[in-house]
């Protein structure tokens, strides 16, 4: 004859689970209360063994049928295992037996989330809303809905909403800033920050969002103070270092960025990131082999980082190693098939191995990918100048300015071609439009062309610009 102990709910959780463990051990049946058997759930739960904690709610059950509970838990634990018709069908009774439970339609408007029937979703969140006494995550809920429905305006508003009832809510600051973001309205964002600082200055996570924004909008010495800040608060908060040298290496204050960057070592795992950004900062200093050691340290930790790959060979072209430069150049391009920046660094490495049709063809790319890229169109035409190909040469300025229309070099430089030319009245109507746009910069076409510096009539229409 099986025995039948009963369990109250003073004990210790461990010792419930305990006494659980035993009773399944025993094929006994022992009765204990409905906290009891929230605890021992739990704890399945914090294992990570959702089918035991789902045997566990199935006894709960059948010792405590009308609590709503157990099929509340039995609900959450079947979505965690895909079964989703079940967990509809374990709310449903959940409803019958206790309709005011929030948690019935939390649960019920995620799965329709996720099965992103968002109007059934709003549906069941606005029920909890109504009946939940903490309503933070439940707003939190209905600004993800918002978002993926792609309407951050409403998405904002429930999110400030959220944060109005509680201002820890660390998700809330972080989706607000994803949603300014994608708006990109950083004068809002650091706003609200602003404000939201005033009321809670011990928020790191809104420090570090509002210095994230004050990089948004190029105000590095701002933000360098507002990761400051987050760091104050939190001096293990290694995304705030992370950025802080970002804003630094903006600055162009690489060596101070290099001692920040390593300071996020002390509070995570090195990253291949972090590695590449301090191999940037290096071969910014022109310190070449480190910059070369902390590229490959990064390579080694993610081989499929592009700008690792690709710092190694600016590293080697820096040395005048441009055959090894290519090869690391190529190897980024892999990764990244449309980078107009690797592009143009192969464009340029083939053109100093005298590899003219090759680099011909990488600057063809360079301009189809970054047609604004006023150096490259420069370059590109240099080398067909080069080559005597002056038809070419001028057919490639004439697009780069259809580009750019208001980039003086490149009339400069059409100026000096269409001299090379022989078309003289061509070459002074683009020398007029090049006075017009920037007239200091004219030594440009004596760099290039230096005997026209001997041209009185040139000489005569730049001093009218330039005097």
């Amino acid at each position: 004859m099986e025995e039948e102990f009963e369990f109250g709910f003073t004990e210790d959780p461990k010792f419930s689970v305990e006494r659980y463990e035993e009773m399944i051990r025993n094929h006994d049946q022992y009765f204990f209360d409905a906290q009891a058997f929230e605890n021992i759930i739990d704890y399945y739960i914090e294992k990570n063994d959702p089918p035991k904690a789902l045997q566990v709610a199935e006894y709960a059950r059948n010792q405590h049928p009308f609590a709503a509970v157990f099929l509340i838990k039995q609900a959450q634990l079947l979505v965690i295992t895909n079964k989703v018709t079940e967990a509809f069908e374990a709310l449903e009774k959940a409803a019958m037996l206790e309709a005011s439970d929030p948690d019935i339609y939390l649960i019920r408007g995620n799965m329709y989330e996720s099965m992103e029937r968002y109007g059934e979703a709003l549906e069941n969140y606005e029920k909890a809303l109504d009946l939940a006494e903490e309503t933070d995550e439940v707003l939190l809920h209905i600004a993800y809905v918002y978002q993926n429905m792609g309407d951050y305006e409403t998405s904002i508003t429930y999110l400030k909403l959220c944060l109005e009832q509680n201002m820890e809510n660390q998700d809330a600051l972080y989706e607000l800033a994803f949603c300014y973001d994608v708006l990109d309205n950083q004068q809002e964002s650091v706003l609200f920050y602003q404000q939201y600082i005033d009321n809670e200055p011990y928020s790191y996570a809104a420090w570090y969002n509002l210095g994230n924004a004050f990089t948004k909008l190029s105000l590095f010495e701002k933000a360098i103070d507002a990761y400051d800040y987050a760091i104050l608060i939190k001096d293990s908060f290694a995304s705030a270092y992370f950025n802080k040298g970002n804003a630094l290496v903006n600055l162009e204050k690489y060596a101070e960025a290099i001692e920040v960057y390593r300071h996020t070592f002390e509070y995570e795992q090195p990253n291949a990131d972090t590695y590449c950004a301090i191999g940037e900062c290096y071969e910014k200093l022109e310190q070449m082999d480190d910059a070369r050691a902390f590229y490959k340290k990064s390579v080694k930790m993610d081989p499929k980082l592009a700008d690792a790959w690709f710092g190694i060979g600016v590293t080697l072209d820096f040395e005048e190693r441009y055959f090894e430069a290519l090869h690391f150049y190529k190897k980024a391009l892999d990764l990244d098939i449309a980078n107009a920046d690797y592009w143009f660094a192969i464009a340029d490495a083939e053109y100093k191995l005298g590899h003219l049709p090759e680099a011909e063809q990488a600057y063809e790319k360079v301009v189809e990918l970054n047609p604004i890229d006023v150096d490259a169109w420069l370059d590109y035409s240099s080398i067909l100048y080069e080559q005597q190909r002056l038809v070419d040469a001028i057919e490639v300025i004439s697009q780069a300015i259809k580009n750019n229309p208001d980039a003086a070099e490149l009339y400069y430089r059409m100026v000096a071609y269409l001299f090379a030319k022989g078309e003289y009245n061509e070459a002074l109507s683009h020398l007029e439009m090049a006075l017009a746009s920037d007239p200091e910069k004219h030594y440009i076409l004596f760099d290039y062309l230096p005997q026209l510096q001997k041209n009185k009539v040139i000489v005569d229409i730049i001093n009218r610009y330039t005097k």
